[in-house]
């Protein structure tokens, strides 16, 4: 594999003619799609759409030991929750392109920009010792980079790249500003390994190239690799592509973001009740501002993000602000756009909605006292299923007495036959109160235990009103039994 004989194309790399900009999603399949992967994604596809070009996913598979098929498919699952959704119609895989590296990597090596060595593992760690004990950086000493030594079948060989023993790599960071790095604090990195398969710094370059990527936008944590990258580009003679290094995302306290202090998952904040867009809408602003606007539509992101805007500085990402998005858009979102959502948690809670209220009436009922579409399923739990465990307090406080009685047999004899509707039912409660003359507090928290169990519940004429007729009119009769026992 990777002889010297091997066919040489003449062209040192594909180069795809650039007629728009072009964004990349690049995830390593090892996990679950991080929420500063999200941010990352997020930022790609804005840029990209707002300049009126191409956004691509690309899976970096090639870590064989930790790339599962579970976690390529819970990062498309993830993005598309996001709607994130990327311009090719399915994601590029770079274990699909082995091959192509192995043609580039020979290139490389046939222009005399590469070479093979065959240190083993021992050989290569006496380097480093010896480098560090001469008070340098642990490196490879170069041995075999102009020695010219032909393939051989050997275990230990590797293809490194010859990397400029003089200048200085320099670009223009979208976010870092101008950034400088000496071509002597960088050695002959590996670009193939020994077990066949090219190291990130290549593969991603020869990606980059054959995909058309303009815009590279990624964690700051990539910063290192960049130089190395910028002098592949050179080597095969490919425009390099801007760069934005986005700063990390802190926790509170100010550490890393972990999932020992937040979720990191974004699945997971779907499984706590938190909508896509209140995601979106909190990520874009980690890191970029529009003055001091705090709720961006997705059409207002696309038309006032820049990458060029992304602050240096790390963010801390806040939950408490979060969960304030994500109700805002409880409140204010058309209840059928949230029904999707809310049925994904009722089905997932194991609420049956075949008998009971429609859930965009439970959405309105409810949607002012919840931050969440997962608390929101679990509190409309009570008009879909029987009251099976009642509040002892709320009982002894408001049922066990006369009036809590008497108003409950007068909302059953005047709810048998009024219209069905919330504004009818707080009509049949306002004469009870002016009949008994009771104030609201005493007409409404008997009724409310009576429907709930408890004694917290939305409106109480909306907490009848989805109860429905039948299973309200049940309900006061068990509340009356109750009371008696």
């Amino acid at each position: 594999m990777l002889a010297a004989s091997a066919k040489i194309s003449r062209s040192t790399c594909r180069i795809v003619e650039l007629m728009t900009v072009r964004t990349r999603f690049a995830p390593s399949p090892t996990g679950f799609l991080h929420i500063g992967g999200a941010r990352t994604a997020l930022y790609c596809w804005l840029e990209a759409r707002r300049r009126g070009g191409e956004f691509l996913l690309r899976i970096e598979d090639t870590d064989r030991e930790r790339s599962t098929d579970a976690a390529v498919q819970a990062i498309i699952d993830a993005m598309h929750w996001l709607q994130l959704d990327a311009d090719n119609s399915a994601p590029i895989f770079q274990t699909q392109r082995l091959e192509r590296y192995k043609q580039v990597a020979l290139e490389l090596v046939a222009a005399g920009k590469a070479y093979y060595a065959y240190e083993s593992k021992d050989e290569i760690e006496a380097m480093r010792e010896a480098a560090m004990a001469g008070g340098e950086k642990p490196r490879y000493n170069g041995y075999y980079r102009d020695r010219n030594a032909p393939f051989r079948d050997d275990p230990n060989r590797v293809i490194r790249f010859k990397n400029p023993l003089e200048g200085s790599v320099v670009w223009d960071d979208k976010v870092k500003g101008r950034v400088e790095w000496s071509n002597t604090e960088l050695d002959d990195l590996v670009i193939f390994r020994s077990d066949g398969w090219p190291t990130y710094n290549f593969a991603v370059v020869v990606d980059d190239i054959d995909m058309g990527i303009t815009e590279v936008i990624r964690g700051d944590d990539h910063v290192n690799n960049t130089p190395r990258q910028i002098n592949i580009y050179h080597a095969l003679g490919a425009r390099v592509p801007e760069f934005a290094h986005l700063p990390m995302i802190l926790d509170k306290e100010g550490k890393k973001l972990s999932k020992r202090t937040n979720s990191v998952s974004v699945m997971e904040y779907r499984e706590n009740g938190f909508l896509p867009h209140a995601i979106l809408n909190y990520l874009v602003r980690l890191g970029w501002s529009h003055g001091d606007q705090e709720i961006f539509s997705r059409e207002e992101m696309i038309t006032l993000f820049d990458a060029a805007d992304v602050n240096k500085a790390a963010s801390r990402f806040d939950t408490e602000k979060l969960l304030w998005l994500n109700q805002h858009y409880l409140k204010t979102d058309d209840p059928q756009t949230l029904l999707p959502e809310f049925e994904w948690h009722l089905a997932r809670a194991g609420i049956d909605t075949s008998k009971g209220p429609a859930p965009a009436d439970v959405i309105v009922a409810l949607r002012d006292r919840v931050q969440t579409l997962k608390d929101m399923a679990e509190r409309a739990r009570i008009w879909y299923g029987p009251i099976t465990e009642w509040d002892d307090k709320a009982v002894a406080k408001h049922l066990k007495n006369d009036s809590a009685v008497q108003v409950l047999q007068s909302a059953r004899e005047l709810l048998v036959g009024c219209e069905w509707k919330p504004a009818p039912i707080h009509q049949v409660i306002e004469q009870i109160a002016a009949k008994l003359e009771l104030g609201m507090g005493k007409i409404a928290q008997p009724l409310r235990v009576a429907m709930t169990g408890t004694q917290v519940s939305p409106s109480i004429d909306h907490t009848i009103y989805l109860a429905g007729r039948d299973v309200a009119l049940k309900r006061i009769d068990d509340a009356v039994a109750l009371a008696h026992s």
